[in-house]
């Protein structure tokens, strides 16, 4: 799960981005938790109370009367000790930038927010994190299993059950149907159907050619011409997603 704050003085930014961020990680089949809050004192107040953040959107400019976001970066990093949470410090203006480096951020956003942004932005944090890598799950008589879906190469239909192809060459065979497996579990951890009979991870994926693909390491399995189209668009739309 993710606790998250968004702290911005102006409504329209927070409801924005609390929409993308709860859009993104309803897609993600990541398990939240989403604080707006309106000034900086407040979400100092929040976190001296004991309130933990993994991840804080937060932005440079607040009234005059209040602090800033810098001055709440350094509090949290220098008073609070706090260097566990993500702050993405967020601002109409790019002057700060050279400011921020001595309250460590994990990225710092230009207004008017884009959701590509974001969405790299939330990634970042979850890859360095450890979190939304995700799992499989499956059954094999009455015990449950659990596999990392990082480790899994690409997964085969064969004979009734499916076999999990990993990337430390280990194979693990259950009863199931890819269709249902890839709708449910894999398909929003970009994982792409090119055969009736194999989803192959992204992430292992070299070259997808016409009528095939090339995993890291040379192997290659078959596209269909029923999932052709299909696989390269989502091919393109993933890469396109995760460009930096």
């Amino acid at each position: 799960m993710i606790f998250v704050a968004v702290c911005d003085d102006e409504k329209g930014t927070c409801a924005e981005l609390e929409s993308i961020l709860m859009e993104l990680f309803s897609r993600m089949g990541l398990a939240y938790g989403i604080d707006v809050l309106y000034t900086g004192e407040e979400l100092c107040n929040r976190m001296e109370s004991g309130v933990h953040y993994d991840l804080v959107f937060l932005d440079i400019e607040f009234a005059d009367n209040e602090m800033s976001g810098l001055d709440v970066g350094r509090l949290i990093r220098d008073t609070q000790n706090n260097d566990r949470v993500s702050i993405v410090f967020i601002s109409w203006e790019m002057r700060y930038s050279m400011q921020l480096f001595e309250m460590r951020p994990l990225h710092f956003l230009i207004k008017p927010l884009e959701q590509k942004k974001i969405e790299r932005v939330v990634n970042t944090h979850l890859r360095l994190a450890g979190l939304g890598a995700g799992e499989l799950t499956y059954r094999i008589g009455h015990d449950l299993f659990k596999v990392p879906v990082r480790d899994i190469r690409y997964v085969e239909s064969r004979d009734r059950k499916l076999v999990l192809h990993l990337q430390d060459g280990r194979k693990e065979e259950y009863y199931g149907a890819l269709r249902e497996v890839y709708q449910q579990q894999l398909q929003k951890h970009d994982f792409i159907y090119i055969h009736s009979a194999f989803v192959v991870n992204y992430e292992y994926i070299t070259v997808l050619r016409y009528a095939e693909v090339t995993l890291l390491g040379g192997e290659t399995l078959p596209v269909s011409q029923a999932r052709r189209k299909e696989a390269r668009q989502a091919y393109c739309s993933i890469m396109e997603r995760r460009a930096p």
